[in-house]
């Protein structure tokens, strides 16, 4: 094994090149750029085949490698903020027509006012898309979800989205891991459609058919049926893939399925719920308290069974970086459902809008406010 120093960009770029799809679509737009400007840079120095198209747009990037996954291919493309939202049509489409896509999205916020830094709040405009949503927290876990991300979207259909903070993880240096092709052959082989799944002018087939209302309900329900059913294959795949790669965590989690990883106390007083690279920094707020858990939300869609981690707190903290303008946080909704009958206190605390800072105070703050009910902005 061994250990390279790399900007997370380059990092998820070198993980891409290893997995050998046939077609990546691109169009700059920063956090992301890195990433694709680096399988420019492999494909122009011949350390990679894939087709390479630069496209016009957004649109255009998802429209390119939809296409090309309709007619049997594995892709990938990668967008941050506004393109993201220019892809939307691209994304839903993708969803019904049960494409395995892969995509990084390189989390950034959305204007106006014009922002380049990062928050949650484009990730959030695809929930409903019908993709899986992964969030790293670190280099090494965008690593690992991007291999496990192929696996899931060739073994159920269902396109997978990799959220990656902007600049805090595609533009930091790290210590990871990269698996060269042979391991991640271990548990990601070639791809091959199944006959009748994609477009074949030697097999005629019919992909994205027009529905009327007596049907179109059926096959959205089937999505969510699928979207959901794919709880436990993720968990499957995470655990086999850390046994091909098993890498170092600067904290041990206490527990861990690929869904969600704990660290703290077996009994916490109070526990936070988090997603993406904020997760480091709670944890080492935390460390040496023996009344704050940390629960982190690796799987945002599907969303996974929470329940066994709420029995003991008195008080829940729900620490996110987006907000559902007129609402709460959308993480803070899907944790009230799950939560229905909670009787502790829950909190909303929506942080690092815009790339706002997340100190180590700012989690003490909400630690110590996490008695009182309510949305609150840091």
């Amino acid at each position: 094994m061994t250990i390279s120093f790399l900007e997370g960009s380059r990092a998820i770029a070198q993980t891409i090149a290893n997995i050998q799809p046939d077609v990546v679509s691109a169009y700059p737009i920063t956090p992301q750029t890195h990433i694709v400007e680096d399988l420019a840079r492999f494909k122009a120095e011949k350390k990679a085949d894939y087709e390479y198209l630069l496209a016009e747009s957004e649109a255009a990037a998802a429209s390119i490698v939809l296409g090309a996954s309709a007619a049997g291919a594995r892709v990938y493309t990668a967008t941050s903020s506004q393109g993201l939202l220019l892809m939307l049509e691209v994304l839903y489409n993708a969803a019904g027509l049960r494409l395995p896509l892969v995509m990084t999205v390189a989390n950034r916020a959305v204007g106006a006012p014009i922002n380049i830094w990062n928050d949650h709040s484009d990730a959030m405009a695809m929930r409903d898309a019908g993709w899986v949503m992964l969030f790293a927290e670190n280099h090494q876990e965008a690593v690992d979800l991007h291999v496990i991300a192929y696996r899931l979207a060739e073994s159920t259909n269902l396109p997978v989205a990799v959220n990656v903070d902007g600049f805090i993880l595609t533009h930091s240096h790290e210590s990871v891991i990269i698996p060269d092709n042979k391991t991640i052959k271990k548990i990601l082989p070639d791809y091959l459609p199944t006959d009748g799944a994609f477009l074949d002018t030697k097999n005629p087939t019919t992909i994205g058919g027009f529905f009327t209302s007596e049907h179109y309900w059926l096959e959205r329900k089937q999505l969510d049926t699928d979207l959901k059913n794919a709880l436990p294959l993720i968990s499957k795949l995470y655990k086999q893939w850390k046994k091909i790669l098993p890498t170092p965590s600067p904290v041990k989690a206490k527990f861990e399925n690929g869904l969600l990883e704990y660290c703290g106390p077996s009994h916490p007083e109070t526990l936070i719920i988090a997603m993406g690279s904020m997760a480091g920094t709670i944890k080492e707020t935390i460390k040496d308290n023996k009344s704050v858990g940390l629960l982190k939300i690796r799987s945002f869609r599907p969303f996974p069974d929470i329940r066994q981690f709420t029995t003991s707190c008195k008080h829940i903290a729900v620490v996110e970086k987006a907000m559902s303008s007129g609402a709460s946080g959308p993480l803070y909704a899907e944790v009230g459902s799950s939560l229905y009958n909670y009787k502790g206190v829950l909190s909303d605390n929506i942080v690092g809008l815009g790339g706002r800072d997340v100190s180590l105070q700012t989690i003490k703050h909400i630690i110590k406010s996490s008695g009182k009910a309510g949305i609150k902005f840091w």
